[in-house]
């Protein structure tokens, strides 16, 4: 094993990850990921020492302060290995292999994730948090430094041989799921639905127990088979869930958007850190349900999730990934209170009110007597203008103290993915409750993500103040721009944003497809790693194939006809692929059944027709009554392949509503539309 050579040094500081950047100063000679670090294990003959975390990651800075800032660790980390540094989120194809590979040695994973390598990629020992002296039964993170270092300079064959294994491991279970394996129709959809209503929490909402995350592609799926199948259990078990969250402390009473998960069962104490991709799905699911009952809370919540996500994390690029959860190294600090807190900013009477309107008792719900806000009920006479004047009068005032506390840091990655659901939500959101600044804002973020991240032709993962990072954008990130292209499309009628999202999807066939095993897709665009990923299970964001279904549901009914057959073959092959899980992982299958009832439906399509001086009202009132997933159109005749052939009726717009290849006699008023959906 030969030492470090004096020219080695910290390389982050030109990262385009602010957590790389994060770790810039540390005195360890931090790499990123490339083959330059690899070759260069492999010309000293010492191991990879990849660790892998993310801005918003809490364990992630203790560690970091505990070990990697520390100068005596930092020069056994530097002496003994080649260190690598990952942000898992704009390299989620190394996260993914590395995390499999770490729940297959430990039988759980989390961040930091910590790993050693052979100069190969392999791994042959893993972990997650190691704390900077023996603890809990676990060894310092200076100690397993020492064991790593005796086994390869004295077990090489050992290490070898579990290196091998694992990466055999990986690679098998990076199998396609079975094709053909289930039928796909309404009595899969039903099995999947009352399998996950039986795993509801009826009493506090969501499904299992603690800790709680907010399971929002679940959310949709259920708000959409209420709508095609007209039964309500599912809507009242999505209202419960919805109505918890938006009353609990997951929910930032004062400023709107929504935390990581609760710890807790009752949705009362938040992990702090705030995700886009959280945000981003629940604004989705809060306006879709606001849209179909009107609830008042729901449609407050949607509003106030538009403004977070334009008030706290609109950068130059898009949206920014994640506030974190620390402030000044203590966690949610900036958002919990004491009633002395309340009664000091607020006055007595008010103080008093806010207090028992949000939950803040002497004794805490958080630490050190500190409370988080919820709103257990909502206040008597809320219906009253002078009720609501004061609720909101107290939230201003509340939020304007909290503006001078320490605020958490800000991720400000531009992540293509993300930001494409995000795009989709804000379209639909517009569209559905009467908005057009939302749909402005969403097309001013597509724009953005078309024009600055596509690089010599290939679609990137991230950037960040405009800078483009170098990996490639993964499955997700395509698969969710073009969905996010083809809404903007059916929103503003815009013929340019179909065409780019239809020459996005067949590269994204291209590049993804596995040839092999048609309707089985990579994750990755398969780069030099030991493994190339394939998980279909949906999770904090939704699996790469599921949501490349739903760009294909969407593009089986815009494009020409030719291309449509294609499109819809291979949505047909991917859901049939999905429908193990459905019927075997519901609960984590919520992308999958929500776009796999609206193919069923059809997918239910509403081209309306418009003459010359058109107001759009028929075309909005389709936005506003048509089930989710459900692909609308408006234009001209002959403007777009759903309105060939298919013009007015006399001098007033006409709607066409058709199922799959069935359509009904166009409808003129809103009376006749409602009555074609129903």
């Amino acid at each position: 094993m030969t030492s470090e050579s004096s020219q080695a040094r910290n390389e982050l500081g030109a990262a385009t990850s602010p957590y790389l950047r994060q770790h810039a100063d540390n005195p360890v000679y931090w790499r990123e990921w490339g083959d330059g670090p690899l070759a260069e294990a492999a010309r000293r003959d010492v191991p990879v020492l990849l660790s892998i975390g993310y801005a918003a990651c809490h364990w992630c800075h203790v560690m970091a302060h505990e070990s990697f800032e520390d100068e005596a660790t930092a020069a056994q980390m530097n002496a003994e290995f080649v260190c690598i540094k990952v942000d898992r989120e704009e390299r989620p194809d190394i996260d993914a292999i590395y995390m499999n590979a770490t729940v297959a040695m430990t039988g759980q994973g989390g961040w930091p994730m910590t790993c050693f390598l052979t100069p190969g990629g392999e791994p042959f020992y893993c972990g997650t948090y190691f704390p900077d002296s023996p603890r809990n039964g676990m060894p310092s993170f200076r100690q397993l430094l020492t064991a790593i270092t005796v086994a390869w300079t004295q077990r090489r064959d050992e290490v070898w041989g579990v290196g091998r294994k694992v990466r055999d491991h990986l690679q098998t279970n990076a199998a396609a799921l079975p094709a053909g394996a289930l039928e796909v129709d309404d009595r899969l959809l039903a099995h999947a639905v009352n399998t996950v209503l039986g795993d509801e929490d009826r009493e506090s909402g969501g499904f299992g127990g603690a800790p709680k995350f907010p399971p929002a592609a679940l959310l949709e799926a259920l708000l959409r088979h209420t709508e095609y199948t007209g039964t309500t259990e599912a809507l009242e078990a999505a209202r419960r869930t919805c109505d918890a969250m938006a009353r609990g402390g997951i929910h930032d009473q004062l400023a709107g958007g929504f935390a990581r998960y609760a710890v807790d069962n009752d949705w009362v104490v938040p992990h702090f850190e705030k995700m886009l991709y959280d945000n981003a799905q629940l604004l989705r699911v809060y306006a879709h349900l606001a849209r179909i009952t009107g609830d008042r809370l729901a449609t407050r919540v949607t509003a106030e999730i538009v403004e977070f996500l334009r008030r706290d994390l609109l950068v130059p690029g898009g949206f920014a990934s994640a506030l974190d959860a620390d402030a000044a190294g203590v966690e949610g600090s900036t958002y919990v209170w004491t009633p002395t807190q309340l009664t000091e900013v607020l006055g007595d009477a008010d103080g008093q009110w806010a207090a028992e309107l949000f939950g803040v008792t002497e004794s805490g719900t958080f630490e050190h007597g500190t409370s988080t806000l919820r709103l257990r009920l909502d206040p008597d006479g809320f219906d009253t203008p002078a009720v609501r004047e004061r609720f909101d009068d107290v939230r201003r005032r509340l939020l304007a103290v909290r503006a001078d506390r320490p605020q958490p840091a800000r991720d400000d990655k531009v992540v293509t993915g993300w930001n494409a659901i995000a795009v989709t939500a804000l379209a639909e959101a517009g569209a559905g409750l009467g908005h057009p600044e939302w749909i402005d804002l969403a097309r001013e973020v597509a724009a953005t993500l078309c024009a600055e991240h596509v690089r010599d032709g290939r679609l990137r993962r991230s950037s960040l103040g405009g800078v483009v990072g170098d990996p490639v954008a993964a499955l997700d990130d395509h698969a969710a721009l073009v969905t996010a292209l083809l809404t903007l499309h059916q929103v503003t009628g815009e013929i340019s944003l179909r065409d780019q999202a239809l020459e996005l999807l067949d590269t994204t066939i291209e590049i993804f497809a596995d040839a092999d095993e048609p309707g089985s897709w990579y994750d990755a665009a398969g780069i030099d790693l030991i493994a190339r990923p394939r998980d279909p299970i949906d999770g904090a964001t939704p699996a790469g194939a599921s949501l490349l279904a739903e760009a294909l549901l969407a593009a089986s009914a815009l494009a020409d006809t030719t291309s449509a057959m294609r499109y819809s073959e291979l949505l047909d092959a991917t859901l049939g692929r999905g429908a193990v899980l459905l019927a075997k992982l519901p609960r984590s299958a919520g992308q999958w059944l929500a776009v796999t009832q609206a193919r069923i439906a059809g997918p239910l399509q509403i081209a309306v027709s418009q003459t010359a001086c058109s107001t759009g009202a028929l075309a909005g009132l389709a936005w506003t009554v048509a089930p989710g997933g459900s692909i609308i159109v408006a234009g001209q005749r002959d403007s777009m392949p759903l309105l060939e052939a298919r013009g007015p009726v006399g001098d007033v717009d006409a709607a066409y509503v058709c199922r799959g290849m069935v359509c009904d006699l166009p409808v003129t008023d809103e009376q006749g539309l409602r009555a074609a959906l129903r």
